[in-house]
C-alpha cells in the first residue's frame, strides 16, 4: 500500500490525465522523490498508475477518488499538471478542478496547445488569482518517463513554483537540464509548436534520403540500416537518424517475413502542430519552405487512392543518370546535413519573429540547449547551433554564422547533385529541394522580385520602390493607366504586413 494514501495536503504535485504520457511523467516525478497524486476521469487509469508506481519500486505516488480528493491531497500552493487532449477537454478539466482551488495555486497545461488558447486561459484564471503555465513536453512516452525536454512559458512567479520539479525531471545533458524559463505565457507552447515543425522537416528529409537509397541506389533494408547507423556516428548523429537505422532492419512481427516498414501503408498522420507552424510562418512573414514542403508531402501521402490512379496514367523518366553509388551515398549525407541546417534556421526564425512581436524575450540559444536531450529533434548539430546563437544572439539567420556558412558553401555541390539526380530520376525530394532553393534565394543580393512587383503595379497600382531614389512610385505602363492619387496610401497596408518584423 502506498504510504501517502489518504493523507491530505501531503503531495508536492498533482498530475491529471493518465494516458501513457501522463502516467509516465507522473512516475518520472515520483522517481525523483516528489510526492505525486494522480487523477483521471477513469478510475481504472488511476489504479493502473498507482500499481505501476508500486511495481517500479514503491514510488511516492497516490491515487485520488475524484477532483476534490485530488486537489485536497496537494500541499499549498497547489501545483497541478494537466496532460489531457488539447482544446475543449483542457477547458472542461480546468473548470472542474478550479472549483476547488484557491488564489496562488498553479495549473500547468502540458499538452500541444495553440498558444493563444493558453493566453486566454491564463487571463481567465488570473481573475481568480490562479496561476497558469503552458508547457511544451517533447520526448514521447520514453522521454516522459526518463527525462523529456520541457518548454515552460508563464509568469516568472509560476515558473519559480515549478522550477525544482522541472530541473530534476527534465532530460540532463552536459551543460544542464533541458528546460528553463522561456518567457511569458504562450511562449512555451509556441516554442514547442515550432519544435514540432522542425521535426516535420527533419522526418521528411530523412524519408527523402531513404527513398533515394532504395529507389536510385538500390540498397536493401539491411544495407540502408547500416548506412543510417554509420551516419549516426558522425555529424548527422540524432535521435531520428538512430531510430531510422533500427526501423529499417526490424523484421516483421506479424508475418515473420520481410521487414515491418515495408508493410506500413504510405500515409503519414498528423495532429496539427506542423500546420500551425506553417500558418505562423506566413503570419510572421518568415520563409519556411523546408517545413512547408514536409507538410505538403504529408497531404499528398494521404491521397493514396488518387496516387494509385495517377501511377497508371502519369509517367516519369524512362532512364536515370548513371552515377557512382558510393558517390551518391556520400552526397546524400552532405545534402541531408545542409538541409537540416536550413530547417533549423527557418524554425528559429519563426520563434524570433514571434518573440519580437510579442516581446517575449526568448533566448534562441536556450531553445537549442533545451532540444539537445530528451526531445524528438535532439541531435549533435544542436551543440553547434547553441554555440552560434550564444556567440551572436542577434544573428539574423543561422546560415550567416561563419562556421555554418563555411560548411554550407563547401558542401553545396553534393546537395545540388542530389537534387539534380532526384529530378532526373523522377524521385520527389520536396524538402531537400526546397531547402536548396531557400539557400540560393537567401544568398543572392538580387532576386526577380522586381518583375513581380512591376506586375503588381501594372494590374493593381500597388506601387514599387526604386533602387536609385527614395519613396513609392507608380508607372503609367500603358495609355490606359491613369493617375492613382496619393502613392503612400496605396502601399501603407501591405508594408505593415510584409515588413513588420524588420527593425
Amino acid at each position: 500500500m502506498n504510504i501517502f494514501k489518504g493523507e491530505k495536503e501531503s503531495c508536492d504535485v498533482g498530475l491529471y490525465g493518465l494516458a501513457v504520457m501522463g502516467q509516465n511523467f507522473a512516475l518520472n516525478m515520483a522517481s525523483h522523490q516528489f510526492k505525486v497524486v494522480v487523477g483521471n476521469r477513469s478510475p481504472a487509469k488511476v489504479d493502473l498508475t498507482v500499481q505501476r508506481a508500486k511495481d517500479e519500486g514503491n514510488l511516492p505516488l497516490v491515487g485520488s477518488s475524484g477532483p476534490e480528493d485530488f486537489v485536497n491531497k496537494l500541499k499549498k500552493p497547489r501545483k497541478i499538471i494537466l496532460l489531457v487532449m488539447a482544446g475543449p477537454p483542457v477547458d472542461s478539466t480546468i473548470e472542474t478542478l478550479s472549483e476547488f482551488l484557491e488564489p496562488g495555486d498553479l495549473i500547468v497545461d502540458g499538452g500541444n496547445e495553440w498558444y493563444t488558447n493558453t493566453t486566454r486561459r491564463a487571463l481567465e484564471l488570473e481573475k481568480r488569482g490562479i496561476l497558469f503555465m503552458g508547457m511544451g513536453i517533447s520526448g514521447g512516452e520514453e522521454g516522459a518517463r526518463y527525462g523529456p525536454s520541457l518548454m515552460p512559458g508563464s509568469k516568472k512567479k509560476a515558473y519559480d513554483l515549478m522550477e525544482p520539479i522541472l530541473l530534476k525531471c527534465a532530460a540532463q545533458v552536459d551543460d544542464g537540464p533541458c528546460t528553463g524559463y522561456i518567457g511569458p505565457i504562450g511562449s512555451g507552447n509556441y516554442v514547442k509548436m515550432v519544435h514540432n515543425g522542425i521535426e516535420y522537416g527533419d522526418m521528411q528529409l530523412i524519408a527523402e534520403v531513404y527513398d533515394c537509397l532504395r529507389k536510385i541506389v538500390g540498397l536493401n533494408n539491411d544495407d540502408m540500416s547500416r548506412q543510417f547507423a554509420k551516419w549516426n556516428e558522425g555529424a548527422l548523429s540524432s535521435y531520428l537518424i538512430e531510430i531510422t537505422a533500427k526501423i529499417l532492419n526490424r523484421s516483421d512481427d506479424v508475418t515473420g517475413k520481410g521487414y515491418v516498414v515495408d508493410y506500413i501503408l504510405d500515409k503519414t498522420g498528423m495532429k496539427g502542430t506542423g500546420r500551425w507552424t506553417v500558418q505562423e510562418a506566413a503570419e510572421k512573414s518568415v520563409a519556411a519552405p523546408t517545413i512547408t514542403a514536409s507538410l505538403d508531402a504529408r497531404y499528398i501521402s494521404g491521397r493514396k487512392d488518387e496516387r494509385i490512379t495517377a501511377s497508371k496514367i502519369l509517367t516519369g523518366p524512362k532512364e536515370s543518370p548513371n552515377v557512382s553509388k558510393p558517390q551518391i551515398i556520400a552526397d546524400l549525407g552532405e545534402a541531408l546535413y545542409c538541409a537540416k541546417v536550413c530547417s533549423y534556421a527557418q524554425g528559429l526564425g519563426i520563434i524570433k519573429a514571434a518573440s519580437d512581436e510579442n516581446e517575449w524575450g526568448v533566448d534562441l540559444s536556450q531553445c537549442a540547449q533545451m532540444w539537445k536531450g530528451g526531445c524528438i529533434i535532439r541531435a549533435k548539430l544542436l551543440e553547434k547551433i547553441q554555440n552560434a546563437l550564444k556567440k551572436d544572439p542577434n544573428l539574423p539567420n543561422l546560415m550567416l554564422d561563419p562556421d555554418f556558412a563555411e560548411e554550407l558553401n563547401s558542401k553545396q555541390m553534393s546537395w545540388r547533385r542530389i537534387v539534380t539526380l532526384c529530378i532526373a530520376s523522377g524521385v520527389a525530394c520536396p524538402s531537400l529541394s526546397a531547402s536548396l532553393c531557400y539557400f540560393d534565394s537567401y544568398r543572392r543580393e538580387d532576386l526577380p522580385a522586381n518583375l513581380t512587383q512591376a506586375q503588381r503595379d501594372f494590374f493593381g497600382g500597388h506601387t514599387y520602390e526604386r533602387i536609385d531614389q527614395e519613396g513609392p512610385f507608380h508607372c503609367a505602363w500603358t495609355k490606359k493607366h491613369k493617375a492613382i492619387g496619393d502613392l503612400k496610401d496605396r502601399s501603407a497596408g501591405e508594408k505593415k504586413v510584409a515588413f513588420k518584423n524588420e527593425k
